[in-house]
């Protein structure tokens, strides 16, 4: 074998141990939240010191994500006209009608309200593409629809808390914390993966660096559920109560998205790997991009970060009867030829 050949190998090795790392990523940020629990219950004043570490990890981890969406991409994220239209009238009207039922069906806390909507209103852009590959779906939609879905979900999600909430929630949460909380974790990470995007465009040595910074996000937000929990465990602990109205209403959700996915995938004809992506995107929700602003919430709303960070896991759990029924509800012998 030549010499040369090592690094190629070496390379595919470290791409097959991300997908593992990826495939199994539920398990991680179970034992991380299970860790954080435990730290914070022995030894909560060295914990405590933790919420100072959560803000920059936060924004590493959303700019590596970031980093991984094609967002100087555009043009060809809507080539396809009617993948590209049954993706966002299924994430930006289908999905927004379903959750302003499922919120009924919740305690009447205004706090685990908002951390509902703020997670259900807003499609996933990054571990999506890979269950959709996992899954058989066409990962070259996948990544074209991401940087559509994040522009999209950062313009409306204001609109759409504005329309559930109604005008004065919505002012008496944007506070001076929020908008700083959106700007600085949410707003300059996406300006520097764009520019990061570009940049590592121009040699193939820049792309590495890009590639490497996908290996961040799986780590990061394990260390970012850890914090959260090893900091907030009296929260957590009072909050156990809800958390049952909250997995059933997930788990509803989970359910309603298959069934949409499914029904805009036979009006609009899609070829079925391209069905089985608008399953997984209808499905999957962006939490860790609104965590930033669930935190930055004043203290009477803390339980949205639980039902937040709790959305995540079901989700997680519930891609795995997704990669088992997605294939087959989305077969080949279903495919509508374009």
């Amino acid at each position: 074998m030549f010499i040369g050949s090592y690094p190629m190998i070496f390379a595919r090795r470290l791409v097959v141990t991300r997908q593992v790392i990826e495939k199994y990523q539920v398990f991680i940020y179970l034992a991380a939240i299970g860790g954080g629990l435990c730290a914070g219950a022995w030894t909560p004043e060295h914990m405590a010191k933790g919420k100072g570490l959560l803000w920059p990890v936060l924004a590493l981890l959303l700019y590596s994500t970031f980093t991984q969406v094609p967002l100087a991409h555009l043009r060809e994220a809507v080539a396809d006209g009617r993948f590209t239209l049954a993706a966002v009238l299924g994430n930006f009207l289908l999905v927004p009608a379903a959750v302003w039922v499922l919120i009924h069906f919740l305690p009447s806390d205004p706090a685990v309200r908002l951390g509902v909507l703020l997670v259900l209103l807003v499609p996933c852009t990054d571990w999506f593409i890979t269950f959709s590959h996992l899954g058989g779906g066409d990962t070259r939609h996948a990544i074209a629809f991401s940087p559509v879905s994040l522009l999209l979900q950062i313009v409306l999600l204001p609109l759409y808390l504005w329309l559930f909430l109604g005008k004065e929630s919505v002012v008496a949460m944007a506070s001076g914390d929020m908008v700083t909380a959106f700007a600085g974790l949410i707003l300059l990470p996406l300006l520097a993966a764009y520019l990061t995007e570009r940049w590592s465009d121009r040699t193939p040595a820049r792309l590495a660096v890009r590639e490497a910074l996908a290996w961040l996000p799986v780590p990061l937000l394990a260390l970012v559920v850890f914090l959260i929990a090893a900091t907030q465990v009296q929260l957590v602990t009072a909050s156990l109560p809800v958390l049952g109205h909250l997995g059933l209403v997930y788990t509803v959700y989970l359910a309603l998205a298959a069934l949409m996915a499914r029904m805009l995938t036979r009006l609009f004809r899609l070829p079925s790997r391209q069905g089985r992506v608008l399953a997984f995107s209808l499905g999957t929700r962006n939490s860790f991009v609104v965590l930033p602003l669930a935190l930055a919430l004043p203290t009477p709303n803390a339980l949205a970060v639980v039902a937040i960070v709790f959305q995540s896991l079901v989700e997680l759990i519930g891609m795995a009867a997704y990669l088992w029924l997605v294939p087959r509800w989305f077969s080949a012998d279903q495919n509508h030829p374009r």
